[in-house]
Order: C-alpha cells, then structure tokens, then sequence
C-alpha cells in the first residue's frame, strides 16, 4: 500500500457566478502528487500542467494566488489524459492523503464531468493532514493554511506556496511527522460521491464519536423523519441513548440534539444535511461524547431559538393587525361537548 499526497489548483469563472458552468464550477489547471511508500518515505511524484477547456481566461483570485498565465496553460494536457495518466501512476492499492477536504471534492467533480468518474471508486477514505496537524499538534481540528503548519514545526521553505508540486512535498514532509497510529486512527471519509441505498450505509466509531452517512433522500424533510437518520445509539454500550432534547434545527442544513445513556451520559448528536450535484439529499450524523457543560450549553441554544421563534410570531402578528390582516390561528381547534 502507497500513499498519494495530492495537491490541486483549480481555476473559476472569470465572469462571477452567473456565467459559471454549474456542473464544473472549478476547472483543474495543475495536478501535484508524492508517493509514499508503506514506510512513509517519499519514492516518486507526478506533476502536470492542465489545459483549459471550459474556463480558458484566468480568474483574478487564481492570478494573485498562482504564478501561471494563460500561456503556460495552452501548452498542458486535455484533463482527460491527464487525468487518466494520473490515476495509472497512483496504481491500485493506494490511500490519498490531502491539505483540507476540497482536493478530493474537485477532482471527483472534474472526473465527473468528463465522465471518467469509474477512475476513482467512493466513498473515498483518505487522511485530511490539515485536519491530523490540527489535532496533534493543537489538540483539536482547526484550519490552518499549508505555510502556518510549516513555520509552526520550524520547516524549511524550499519552494512557493500554492504551486500543485510544491504544496503535495509540504503536505508530505508534515505527514511524516505525525505518528503513523494516529493517522490511521484518525481518517475522513469523503462523500462526494454519497450512498445511494440502505445497503450502502456508513457507520464508524471513532474514539469519542461515531459517524453515520444515509443514503439518499428526496427531500430534507424525508431525510429528517427517517428513524436510522435521528437514531441515537451510544456507540460505546449499544444501548440507545433516549433523547433529553429532541432534534431542532440551527439552520436549514444543520440538526442538533442532546441525548443520554444511563450508563456512558451525555452525547451530542449533529446531523448535517447535504445536496448532491443532482438535487437530492443525503445525511452525515455525528454523536459525540460530552460532559455536562456542554449538554447546558445545547439546552441553552435551544432555548433561545425557542424565545426568538416565539418573538418572530408575536411580531408578525402585531404586523398582521396594524395592517389589518387577520393572523390565522394555529392549531386544531377542540370539538365542543354535547
């Protein structure tokens, strides 16, 4: 088994999104790879320029971020060759590894929209080295750009920033650094290319956590009254955790409750509803293990949005009377008695 520690620079619209092609809205125009071997020493790389078939103007972002022009370009490989040269390069039994999630998003996108996407089999499991550094080094995820890492483990900068080639040897050099058991304790599961049926579930338990990602749903609302989506079952006994607060919405795309096992306590569960490409739906829940704080804390989230629903209907009430428009009553109304 290898690993292939891939960097990707992409280019956008440079007419803003109105005039951007909705099925590729990044188009690839550099591939940079390292491959390592079991042992995580680096024994080759990939490097190769795209040519531009849908955006051939650069936008102004990739020209301040990237030190390529329009010229340069002209003279790479069709993705699709690029592309299938890539994949035959990584060989088989491979495991990618990424700075962030967005790497793995794009290039399945752009397989995608060459209809290549046979070359790269999902759900891909891989390893998110931003995610890894963020909890190694600083004892949680967080964000932090390639150079930020660099400098904080007192690396040499031995190339530029954002160039495919230079990134995926950054990208490399600080995987090298983390322990192999948390790496491989620690890995993500990308889901561009998302579970379809029942049969085609993932469940995974962490070391305080558990993930689930549903299969597909046609709605939002469909997703959200499945009973596998809002089951809560503490992953650490099998019991099933009873819901203290059921689940509420924070917003249109994220579910929050607060559940408890007798015997393990508190475990906040997040569901974050997702969009595929072709309009459907799909579900990634999470329960995590807390402490009381933190149950407090959720009990307060859902109190105040209670208060500030309750304050939108009280106003659109008082609306509704200055204006004259009668507020239709909620709820049913009670059968009188004989």
């Amino acid at each position: 088994m290898n690993y292939i520690v891939l960097d990707l620079e992409w280019n956008q619209c440079p007419y803003g999104k109105g005039r951007e092609n909705k099925k590729l809205p990044f188009e690839i125009i550099e591939i940079g790879a390292v491959k390592l071997n079991e042992k995580r020493e680096i024994v080759d790389s990939f490097q190769q320029i795209v040519k531009p078939c849908v955006y051939r103007k650069l936008h102004f972002r990739t020209k301040e971020i990237l030190d390529i022009d329009v010229a340069t370009l002209e003279k790479g490989m069709p993705f699709a060759k690029a592309a299938k040269q890539f994949m035959k390069w990584c060989g088989s039994d491979v495991k990618f590894c990424t700075w962030g999630c967005s790497d793995l998003v794009e290039l399945q996108r752009n397989l995608k929209y060459y209809r290549m996407i046979n070359l790269l089999k999902g759900p891909v499991f891989y390893y998110d080295v931003q995610k890894l550094f963020g909890l190694f080094y600083e004892g949680e995820k967080t964000s932090r750009s390639l150079e930020y890492a660099i400098d904080f483990l007192c690396m040499g900068k031995e190339g530029e920033f954002h160039r495919a080639l230079n990134d995926a040897y950054y990208t490399a050099e600080i995987l090298q650094k983390i322990p192999e058991a948390f790496v491989q304790e620690h890995y993500s599961i990308d889901c561009y290319q998302n579970p379809k049926a029942r049969g085609e579930e993932i469940y995974r338990v962490f070391e305080n956590y558990s993930k689930y990602i549903s299969r597909e749903f046609y709605s939002k609302e469909e997703a959200m009254e499945d009973r596998e989506v809002t089951k809560t079952k503490c992953f650490l006994c099998g019991q099933t955790a009873r819901k203290k607060i059921r689940w509420f919405s924070l917003n249109p795309k994220s579910h929050l409750c607060l559940a408890y096992c007798p015997e393990h306590g508190y475990f906040k569960g997040k569901a974050r509803i997702k969009k595929t490409d072709e309009g459907k739906y799909y579900v990634v829940r999470t329960l995590k293990q807390i402490e009381e704080e933190e149950a407090d804390l959720i009990r307060q989230k859902k109190e105040e949005l209670r208060k500030k629903r309750r304050l939108k209907r009280h106003s659109e009430k008082a609306q509704g009377e200055e204006a004259g428009t009668p507020v239709k009553k909620t709820g049913k109304k009670r059968k009188k008695r004989a």
